[in-house]
C-alpha cells in the first residue's frame, strides 16, 4: 500500500478523475437523455444499474488491457527501411498508435459536432419510448463505447491497475451524483466539454509517442525504437503534459473570468 502512496501515483491519480470526469461529461449527457425514455417510475433505478454495470465493466475491460499488453509483448514485426524507418511493432504498439488516432479523430469530430448542433438536448424526447431493461442495456453498451477512449486515454498517463481502477470508481461515483443535474450543467456551461476535447488531442499526442518505444522497453533493445526518418518516436515528458493540462484550465478560467467581466460592464454601459 505504501508503494501506490508515492507522488508520482498521487499526481497521475489527480489527472486521471479529473480527466475521467471531464471526459465522461458526453457519456453523462447521453444517460441523462437515454433514461427519459424508460417509464418515469424507473428513471432513477435505470441511471442506477446502467451506470453500475459499465463501470464494473469498464474495470474489467481495463484489466484485460493490461493483461494482453503484458503477454503479448514480444514484436510481431520489424521495420528495417534505413533512413525511412525502423524499429519493432508488439500489441502495446498497435494500441497506442490506434489509441492515439482514435483518441484524436474523436476530439475533432466532437469539437466539429459542438460546432454544428445547437439543440442537443431536444433529441431525446422526440424518440419513442423504451422499456426499462431496453434503456439500461443501450447505457451499458454506450458506455463502453464510450470508455474505449478514456480506458486508452489512461493507459497513456499511468499503468498501475490500482491508480487505474480508483479513478474509474471515482468517475463512476461521480456519474451516480451528477446523472439527474448533468444535461442541465452542460448546457450552461458548456465550456468544460470544449477543454476536456483538447486535453484529449494532447492525450492523442501523448499516446501516439508512447507507441515508439513501446517494443523496445519491453524486450529492453533499443533497436526495437521505432525511428522515422532517423529521429526517434519518443513519448511527451509527464512533466510537459501536466503543464499542458495545466495551462488550459487557466486560461479556460482566465477567459471565462474575463468573460463575466465584460458581460458585467456592458450591462452597466446599457443602463
Amino acid at each position: 500500500m505504501a508503494e501506490l502512496l508515492t507522488f508520482e501515483n498521487l499526481a497521475n491519480l489527480g489527472v486521471l478523475i479529473f480527466l475521467q470526469a471531464v471526459l465522461g461529461f458526453d457519456n453523462l449527457l447521453y444517460i441523462s437523455i437515454e433514461s427519459q425514455r424508460a417509464p418515469k417510475e424507473h428513471q432513477k433505478s435505470v441511471r442506477f444499474w446502467g451506470i453500475i454495470i459499465a463501470v464494473v465493466l469498464r474495470v474489467i475491460l481495463l484489466f484485460t488491457m493490461i493483461q494482453l499488453i503484458d503477454a503479448l509483448k514480444d514484436p510481431f514485426y520489424i521495420f528495417d527501411y534505413p533512413g525511412i524507418i525502423t524499429g519493432g511493432v508488439n500489441f502495446s504498439t498497435v494500441v497506442f498508435i490506434f489509441g492515439g488516432v482514435f483518441i484524436m479523430y474523436t476530439a475533432f469530430k466532437e469539437i466539429t459536432h459542438m460546432l454544428s448542433v445547437h439543440e442537443l438536448g431536444h433529441e431525446g424526447g422526440k424518440k419513442d419510448a423504451k422499456s426499462a431493461r431496453q434503456v439500461v442495456m443501450l447505457i451499458v453498451m454506450m458506455n463502453l463505447i464510450f470508455s474505449f477512449d478514456s480506458i486508452l486515454s489512461a493507459l497513456a498517463i499511468t499503468d498501475v491497475f490500482p491508480v487505474l481502477a480508483i479513478a474509474i470508481l471515482s468517475s463512476g461515483l461521480a456519474m451516480l451524483l451528477l446523472a439527474d443535474g448533468v444535461t442541465t450543467f452542460l448546457q450552461k456551461n458548456r465550456m468544460y466539454e470544449v477543454l476536456g476535447l483538447f486535453i484529449l488531442l494532447i492525450v492523442g499526442v501523448v499516446l501516439l509517442g508512447e507507441a515508439g518505444p513501446a517494443a523496445a522497453h519491453a524486450m529492453h533493445n533499443d533497436d526495437l525504437q521505432i525511428r522515422v526518418f532517423g529521429y526517434a518516436l519518443l513519448p511527451m515528458s509527464k512533466t510537459t503534459f501536466y503543464f499542458s493540462v495545466v495551462v488550459l484550465v487557466l486560461v479556460e478560467i482566465v477567459q471565462t473570468g474575463y468573460q463575466r467581466k465584460l458581460a458585467t460592464e456592458r450591462q452597466k454601459g446599457g443602463h
